[in-house]
């Protein structure tokens, strides 16, 4: 009974000491996690504790689909999806509602692919929680009703959108697919990607914000603008920004410039875990006046700053994967099928719109009743966690554990894992 005892104190004090290492961020991400977890293992108790429906009724047994007589192609799918519902796109162990989850429904309950592991699957890119694509892209072997020789007639193959489209959610519509070589993979023979992300102008300066973004275009070591990943491999952190730009999208109807709509457009070939939030959530200090443009330059010298201070995350929602270049023959687009989807996306517009300009309406009136020059607070709510009264400079901060220690803690975590209790 002591030699168990003993095993479980030691395997609470490693499981402490992995802890002890992360920082703010991961922390709340585990407890977000378990949560989450802990919220679906109730509905899993509950569900079997419900009183079964329909005993003694035996359901007509369909007879399973044979795509051993049927002919397949390698396609790229696009389509788009409105995230701020869903847990993210990709299918995880003990998380529901996630985009990949609805898709995968949809292919194989319309018998489009026999199973995920048998469909030679890629995609282009993989986005968090409550974060939206305007162009994701995945590459599979699908099913083709016409022979091989027959497959350059696109028009007369299976009209794969509307399909799916008729068992996917609303908030996430197939818009147009393309036959490719059966090497072609969404995620390997991307050219590069386009990010967009969408915010008030509230009381930024654009232009320091557009100074500073410019200075990361090129290759650099982004270990101190990301999440580093060591856990799942990866050690490399140098990537290639190819353009990127902070400008007004659109102006305020009333001429009110806090009301403004600005984008951040940035395009790379690849981008690490939560690159794009981390580094909007330092311009957004740098538009405060809170931090010079510069600062980027210090974050980018790994030399003389090798360890990434702390700090917090901008909010996730304005956030698109709005564009993937491939180089490939034109997409089909089903004209009809597409039609459905912007009378779809026009209802979201819609009642969207409407919400937003009441709510800019009660502002309107609420505002011209305060005798205060500035009420510009659009953008306050766009960095994530607790804002300090007092505010110190990126530089002075508490740093993370430097990237070296992290490679170094995952692999003594690997060797002691190997050995046999």
């Amino acid at each position: 009974m002591s030699i168990i005892c003993n095993e479980i104190e030691q395997k609470v004090t490693s499981k402490k000491e992995d802890l002890e290492l992360l920082d703010k961020s991961e922390l709340i991400k585990k407890i977000l996690l378990l949560e989450e977890n802990n919220k679906q293992l109730k509905a899993v108790v509950n569900k079997v504790n419900e009183k079964p429906k329909n005993i003694g009724v035996v359901s007509k047994s369909q007879k399973p689909f044979n795509f051993l007589r049927c002919n397949k192609r390698h396609i790229l799918l696009k389509f788009y999806y409105l995230g701020w519902d869903n847990n993210g796109f990709v299918i995880q162990e003990n998380i529901n509602n996630t985009i990949e989850q609805h898709l995968f429904m949809a292919l194989t309950k319309s018998c489009c692919i026999e199973s995920r592991e048998t469909s030679n699957y890629h995609r282009c890119g993989r986005t968090d929680k409550g974060v939206s694509s305007f162009s994701q892209v995945i590459s599979l072997d699908i099913r083709s009703k016409l022979k091989l020789e027959d497959q350059y007639k696109l028009q007369d193959e299976i009209p794969y959108c509307k399909i799916l489209n008729r068992l996917l959610p609303p908030n996430i519509r197939c818009i147009a697919w393309c036959p490719v070589p059966s090497d072609f993979s969404a995620r390997f023979n991307c050219k590069f990607r386009t990010y967009k992300y969408f915010f008030p102008r509230g009381k930024l300066n654009i232009d320091r914000m557009d100074k500073a973004v410019k200075y990361i275009i090129g290759e650099h070591d982004f270990r101190n603008i990301c999440k580093m990943d060591v856990a799942n491999g990866v050690i490399n952190y140098k990537r290639t920004i190819i353009d990127a730009k902070v400008s007004i999208f659109r102006q305020n109807f009333r001429n009110i410039s806090g009301y403004d709509i600005c984008e951040l457009i940035i395009t790379s070939q690849a981008f690490l875990w939560h690159q794009i939030r981390c580094l909007m959530g330092i311009l957004l200090l740098i538009g405060e006046g809170k931090e010079e443009p510069e600062v980027i330059l210090q974050l980018l010298d790994i030399v003389k700053c090798p360890r990434k201070p702390q700090y917090n995350l901008a909010h996730e929602v304005p956030l698109n994967l709005w564009y993937c270049e491939y180089q490939t023959e034109e997409w089909y687009i089903d004209k009809e099928e597409l039609l459905n989807t912007i009378k779809i996306l026009q209802n979201d517009w819609t009642f969207n719109t409407i919400k937003s300009v009441m709510i800019e309406n009660m502002l309107s009136d609420l505002e011209n009743s305060m005798d205060c020059e500035d009420l510009s607070f659009q953008n306050d709510s766009l960095l994530l966690g607790v804002q300090s009264k007092v505010y110190q400079s990126l530089m002075k901060r508490v740093t993370c554990e430097s990237l070296e220690n992290k490679i170094k803690h995952y692999e003594n975590k690997k060797k002691r894992k190997q050995i046999p209790d």
